[in-house]
């Protein structure tokens, strides 16, 4: 890899966030460098390039520093112009893509690791949140595909597409840790085929994570939450 064009990508394996950027750049075809990063101990490169938030992932392009995923994203897409585009050209459908990305991230992210963080009451209410969120998406959803179509291959994925990728590509782990259902085809059936549709994507699949691995994950999260509840 050329000096001159030098990328890096500094993340961790559990992180949803770091994904939506893997993707992007693997989708790009964009050769980079993996730095895997302990969040117990991080690098000073990493406190280095994101004194802010001191958070992966940072994507860093001859030697600049660019953080949070969704403009990550979206400077991978201004930067390789090649297929896909992540972004639509009109800037109103362009408005709407950063807008609803931007709800998923920080409206469903943090109310689905509240369920897995909590139990009883709490956890109740927080699914209760998902369900009214889920439910807001899904008839925006109806706007964005207005045929219903939900194919998809490596040339057309979008950022909505990464992002749901990133929340929703391990649902079958935190439905078997939760012994629920966060997503439900009966109430948002567009959201589950599209989701369904992005997860049979072979580049996908070879990103994804073992599924023990994911499981000890998530039940280590819950178990130490559940256990700073109770103490």
């Amino acid at each position: 890899m050329g000096e001159e064009n030098k990328v890096m990508l500094h993340g961790n394996w559990s992180s949803p966030f770091v994904k939506i950027v893997h993707l992007a750049l693997t989708l790009k075809g964009v050769p980079f460098e993996y730095v895997e990063e302990d969040l117990e101990n991080k690098s000073p490169q990493l406190l280095k390039f994101n004194p802010v938030h001191k958070k992966v992932p940072v994507l860093v392009h001859n030697g600049k520093p660019i953080v949070e995923s969704l403009i990550i994203t979206e400077y991978i897409d201004e930067t390789w112009k090649n297929s896909p585009q992540f972004l639509p050209e009109d800037p109103y459908k362009r408005a709407k893509v950063r807008f609803w990305s931007n709800f998923v991230q920080q409206q469903l992210f943090g109310s689905i690791f509240t369920i897995i963080k909590t139990e009883g009451e709490a956890q109740e209410k927080a699914i209760k949140e998902v369900s009214e969120k889920l439910q807001l998406l899904e008839e925006e959803l109806k706007e964005f595909f207005p045929d219903g179509s939900c194919s998809i291959d490596s040339e057309n994925v979008g950022l909505l597409d990464l992002v749901f990728c990133s929340l929703f590509g391990p649902q079958k782990v935190e439905e078997e840790v939760l012994g629920l259902k966060i997503l439900d085809p009966g109430k948002t059936p567009l959201l589950c085929s599209r989701v369904t549709a992005i997860n049979q994507l072979s580049l996908v699949k070879e990103l994804t994570p073992p599924r023990d691995k994911l499981v000890a994950f998530l039940k280590f999260i819950r178990e130490n939450a559940l256990k700073s509840a109770s103490g």
